[in-house]
């Protein structure tokens, strides 16, 4: 399927933010990179990145603190060539102190449908791994497991 690209309708919104939910549960750094502009900007947390290289060495540092990383996101609105999203992930540390991260991602999009501004907003959360509520195996979430709004969250 081609990438959906702007102006986005609610449909394509939601095709667009369940790609990005797909690439960055791959846990794949690289894979990753490639839906944003190779000078994509980035607000993640207080951390500034700017181009693929720091995305990719973002995501790896990321993905070696973040274990067991699972992700949902959802769109919570579009116009244009722009989407909001927020999103809940889980994870543990080194520890095994498990975490889930709530925030909110606000995203623009080049007419290619590729990401040039990422602007995301994340606080942790410290919970026991009873409260886990993302226990699919690694990888894509599967279609029939609930959405965060679906989850309560």
């Amino acid at each position: 399927m081609p990438a959906p690209l702007p102006p986005f309708t609610a449909e394509t919104a939601a095709q667009k933010a369940r790609m990005a939910e797909d690439a960055w549960n791959s846990r794949d750094p690289e894979r990753v990179a490639l839906a944003y502009t190779e000078d994509s900007r980035w607000r993640n947390r207080a951390e500034f990145i700017t181009g693929r290289a720091e995305i990719v060495a973002f995501l790896r540092r990321k993905w070696t603190r973040e274990l067991d990383y699972r992700l949902i996101k959802e769109v919570w609105s579009f116009a244009g060539d722009r989407i909001a999203v927020r999103f809940a992930y889980e994870w543990h540390d080194d520890g095994s102190h498990w975490f889930r991260s709530y925030g909110n991602e606000n995203w623009e999009f080049d007419g290619g449908g590729l990401m040039r501004r990422r602007l995301a907003s994340i606080n942790d959360l410290p919970i026991a791994e009873s409260q886990r509520k993302f226990r699919w195996p690694p990888g894509r979430r599967p279609d029939d497991h609930p959405g965060l709004s679906e989850l309560g969250l």
